[in-house]
Parts: C-alpha cells; structure tokens; sequence
C-alpha cells in the first residue's frame, strides 16, 4: 500500500491507535519511500516498538518481530533445520519407509523460518521490526548490517533467496549501549521523545476512550511531574494509558491521593522509584 505524504501516513496511524508527531512521521515517510531502515531511538516506554507495530496495521503488512537479547546469533535469526524431524526422516528411510532419499533431508520442507527470513521471503509484504538491538552483542549487529544491505539469504543446501522489494524494516534501541556508526548510515535516524502534555491526552483518550476527559488531562499532568523526578525507570505513554484505565476502574476522577496509591504500580514500576513516588504523591497529583 503506496503512502501520499507524510500526514497521510499520521492519519493512517492514527486509525491503527498510534498518534505521532510530525517528525516521526515525516521519518517513517521517508524510509518507506526511500527503502531505507528506520532506527527509532529513545528511553523505554516511549512508542518506539508501538509505532512499528501500528506501521504495519496501517499499510496492511505483516508484522514479523525479532526480538534481541544477549547471546542471539544468526540461526535464531535466519533459519533453522527441524533435527528431529530429520532424524525421524532418516529412520524411515533406513527401514524402508521414506519416499524420498537422504537429499531431501536439506530440503526446504525440513527449514525452521525464522524472523529474518520469513521477512525476506514476504518482502514488501511485511514489515520488519529488530526490537532493542542495543540488547545483542557487536557480533550480530555486524551480521545485520550484511542482512540488511541486500535482504539476500544464502542457504547452502537450498541457495539464495532473496526478497523480490525489500520489506519495511524498523530497528528500535533503548541506547543501553552505542550501535556502531556502520549500521546508522545504513539507516535514517529518528530519536523519539516523551510527547508534551497535549498529546499525552490525545492518546490517553484514544486507547482509554470510557475514561473522563478531565481524568485523562489530570493523568497526562500527573505523569509530567512523574518524569521531572528523575526515576530510574520513568513512565511512558504505555503507564499512562494503564493508569488513566486503573483510576477510571476505581472511579476517579477525581484523583484523590487514596487512589493514585492504590493504582501505583500501574504507572511507576520500580521498588524505590515507588517509595520516592509514594513521599511526593499530592504534589504529583497536583493536590499541593
């Protein structure tokens, strides 16, 4: 599905739950047209893994999802063979039993897909999320970046597939550590922020939409004052959106500091961050 402009991609976003800025628009734009990954960079909590996902619900895409940790390698990203099937395979055919010979133990019909290829083979029918790559080592990243220069996987027993358009590719990073210089030329750039109060609404009135339009302002406001006090784990428009359906369930508003306690661990999710939270909790519900 072709995009007109930016705004028409906002609008399309809007409708899959997701309200951007004209920056993250103007981005996501540009990579589409220009066929170029994405790096969305920001603290967690911000969007960056929501907006790959609602990009998908509105160009009608398949969302394939690789997910990185510490220790993933190529196989658990390319492709894997199904050894156990393999080896039952292999039995059948000792005894007699197969239809077919020891050739076709690499065939594809034995090929485990995993995110990188099921995204090639779909190609612009899909697009691509690499979420918290700053979560894999050097290594991998390294292995990526090849990945993503030609979306071509070779595979010795079968060949070399390559995507016929390359697929919409978003890589998110919580910058837990620098990714290296090679990987962002490869890439157009985006730093997502925290959104200012006006759209901390919208959005909380969006996916919350039972909830009052007072109690929705009130959380926004609430949660501004949360990430001035500098937690270690500060909220994101995820917490807002929990809490403003928290309070809305114990019948706020108004907030009164008894529910804004009760519901607690719905936006500020850190043993300490909630001790400091709880000594401060009518100031940042605006009683004081």
């Amino acid at each position: 599905m072709s995009v007109a402009s930016p705004p028409d991609l906002a609008g399309r976003l809007a409708e899959a739950g997701y309200l951007c800025d004209e920056g993250l628009a103007v981005a996501m734009y540009l990579a589409l047209t220009m066929r170029r990954p994405l790096l969305l960079e920001g603290e967690p909590g911000v969007g960056k893994t929501e907006a790959a996902k609602a990009l998908a619900t509105s160009l009608g895409a398949e969302l394939i999802r690789l997910q990185c940790y510490e220790g993933i390698d190529s196989g658990q990203a390319l492709y894997e063979w199904d050894y156990s099937r393999q080896l039952l395979h292999a039995r059948a055919i000792q005894d007699g039993g197969g239809d077919s010979d020891v050739d076709d133990l690499f065939s594809e019909r034995f090929l485990i897909e995993r995110p990188l290829l099921q995204a090639v083979r779909r190609g612009s029918g899909a697009v691509l999320l690499i979420d918290e790559l700053d979560r894999a080592d050097d290594e991998f990243e390294a292995f990526l970046l090849e990945v993503l220069a030609d979306f071509a996987i070779t595979i010795p027993e079968v060949g070399t597939i390559r995507a016929p358009d390359p697929p919409a590719v978003v890589i998110t990073s919580n910058r837990t550590r620098e990714l290296h210089d090679a990987l962002k030329r490869r890439c157009l750039y985006h730093w997502l922020e925290y959104p200012d109060i006006e759209r901390e609404v919208e959005i909380i009135r969006l996916r919350v939409p039972e909830a009052e339009p007072a109690l929705a302002r009130s959380v926004a406001q609430a949660v501004l004052r949360l990430r001035e006090l500098d937690l270690a784990k500060p909220p994101g428009p995820a917490e807002a959106i929990d809490w403003a359906r928290a309070l809305h369930l114990v019948g706020a508003p108004p907030i009164d500091e008894e529910r804004a306690h009760g519901t607690l661990g719905w936006v500020v999710k850190n043993r300490e961050d909630q001790d400091r939270v709880t000594a401060e909790l009518p100031t940042v519900i605006g009683l004081e």
